[in-house]
C-alpha cells in the first residue's frame, strides 16, 4: 500500500497533488525493458501531464514526446527533447504550430486530413523546408472503453477514412515539400484488454499488404497509446502490464525489415504515481445519505465528471475498521462535481485527509480556474 507522509501533508494547504517519482522511476524502467528492440520507439504523450519534474525524469529515461498543440511542442523544447524526437499530432493544427514544429524540425507530423497536408505543403514550401508526416489512418477498430475517448471508430473527428486514404497518398506523393514516412493510429484510451492491439495489427497487416501491391512501401507505423491503468485496485498493479502490451504487437504485427515502430504512451507512464489529495470541509447529515464535502472539485480533477470515471478514494487520516458510507463532493457550483456516491470510507470527520488515487494522467494537466479559484500545486517525494 502507498505510504503517504501525513505530517508533512498537514503542513500544506490543500488540494494539491503528490507525486511518487521512485513508482515514476519503476514504471520508465519496465517500459524501457520491454521496448528494448532497436527499431521501437517510445514517445510520451505530453497531454496527459506537463509538469516539469515529470519531464525531466521522462526525459532521461530517454523517451521522445508525444504532442497535440504548438503549446505542447514548445513545452516538450523548453524541457529539453531533442527535435527528432518529437512527434505532433492533433486535428487542428493552426498556422503557427506548423511553422513551429518546422522552424525546429520535429521528427513528424501525425496529418489527420487531406486539408492539413494542403496547408503544411503550402506553409513548408514558403520556407523551402520539407515536412516528414505520417498519415493518421482511421483503422474502424472499437477500443471498448468509454466513447468521450475512442478515437478510431469510423464516426470519429480523429483520422483519414480508410477509403480516403488513397488520395490523401497519393497527394503525397506528389507534393514536393512532403516526405511521407508511415502512418499513424491511435485507436482510444484506457485500453485494458489486449484484443484491441490484436486487431488493429490485422488491420495494420492488411493495409501494408494492400499499398505493397502498388509499390508503396512504409518506413515507420506508429501505434499511438491508449494502454489503461488499474484505477480499482492501484497498489495491487502500480505498473501496468507493459510486457504483454508490447509482446501483442510483437508477436501480431508484420514489420517490414527496417520498419521503426512507434508507440504514444501517456496514462500508462504518470497515471498511478499521482494522488489529489484534499481535506474534509464538512460532513453533511443528508435525509437518507452523508455527504463528505471536501475542498478539491472537479477545478483540480475533472475525469469524473466529464467521463463519469471513478477514483479510489481513501481516508488517509483514519485507518480505523469502523467504517461509514458517503457521497464524496466538492465545493463547485454544478451537481457533476462529485468523485464518488456510496464511499465506504474509515469514520470521516472534518479536517480528515483524503487521498485521490491514480490521478497523474489527466489531473493536474486539466485543472481550470472556475469558480475564480487557484490552480493546484504539486509535491513529490522527494521534497516533502
Amino acid at each position: 500500500m502507498t505510504q503517504f507522509p501525513i505530517k508533512e501533508f498537514e503542513q500544506i494547504r490543500t488540494p494539491f497533488y503528490y507525486y511518487d517519482l521512485n513508482l515514476l522511476q519503476k514504471t520508465l524502467e519496465e517500459i524501457n525493458k520491454y521496448s528494448a528492440k532497436e527499431n521501437y520507439h517510445v514517445h510520451y504523450a505530453i497531454k496527459a501531464n506537463a509538469n516539469s519534474e515529470i519531464l525531466r525524469i521522462i526525459k532521461e529515461a530517454g523517451l521522445g514526446i508525444d504532442c497535440v498543440s504548438g503549446g505542447e511542442v514548445q513545452t516538450a523544447l523548453n524541457a529539453g527533447f531533442e527535435p527528432s524526437k518529437i512527434v505532433f499530432a492533433g486535428v487542428g493544427k493552426s498556422d503557427w504550430e506548423i511553422e513551429l514544429g518546422l522552424d525546429n524540425n520535429i521528427s513528424c507530423f501525425n496529418v489527420e486530413s487531406s486539408a492539413e497536408l494542403d496547408v503544411i505543403q503550402e506553409i513548408a514550401e514558403a520556407k523551402g523546408k520539407t515536412a516528414n508526416v505520417a498519415l493518421r489512418v482511421n483503422p474502424n477498430v472499437d477500443a471498448h472503453t468509454h466513447h468521450y475517448i475512442t478515437t478510431g471508430l469510423a464516426e470519429n473527428k480523429f483520422g483519414i477514412s480508410l477509403e480516403l486514404l488513397d488520395k490523401v497518398i497519393e497527394r503525397c506523393i506528389t507534393s514536393p515539400n512532403i516526405n511521407l514516412q508511415g502512418l499513424h493510429f491511435h485507436i482510444g484510451s484506457q485500453i485494458t484488454i489486449n484484443e484491441p492491439f490484436k486487431h488493429l495489427c490485422g488491420k495494420i497487416n492488411d493495409i501494408q499488404k494492400y499499398y505493397e501491391s502498388q509499390g508503396i512501401k512504409f518506413d515507420s507505423i506508429n501505434v499511438g497509446g491508449g494502454l489503461g491503468i488499474d484505477y480499482d485496485n492501484p497498489d495491487a498493479n502500480p505498473i501496468p502490464d507493459f510486457k504483454s502490451y508490447f509482446e501483442t504487437f510483437d508477436t501480431h504485427l508484420k514489420l517490414r525489415d527496417g520498419q521503426q515502430l512507434h508507440f504514444e504512451l501517456g496514462r500508462s507512464v504518470v497515471g498511478q504515481c499521482g494522488s489529489l489529495i484534499t481535506k474534509v470541509l464538512y460532513v453533511k447529515e443528508g435525509l437518507k445519505k452523508k455527504f463528505a464535502i471536501v475542498d478539491a472539485g472537479f477545478t483540480e480533477l475533472i475525469r469524473p465528471a466529464l467521463y463519469e470515471a471513478h477514483h479510489l478514494i481513501e481516508n488517509i487520516s483514519n485507518q480505523d475498521e469502523a467504517t461509514d458510507v458517503y457521497d464524496v463532493v466538492g465545493p463547485i457550483c454544478e451537481s457533476s462535481d462529485r468523485f464518488g456516491e456510496e464511499e465506504k470510507l474509515p469514520i470521516t470527520k472534518r479536517g480528515d485527509l483524503l487521498a485521490l488515487r491514480s490521478a497523474g494522467a489527466y489531473g493536474e494537466i486539466m485543472a481550470s480556474q472556475y469558480n475564480c479559484r487557484q490552480l493546484p500545486k504539486s509535491y513529490f517525494n522527494t521534497n516533502l
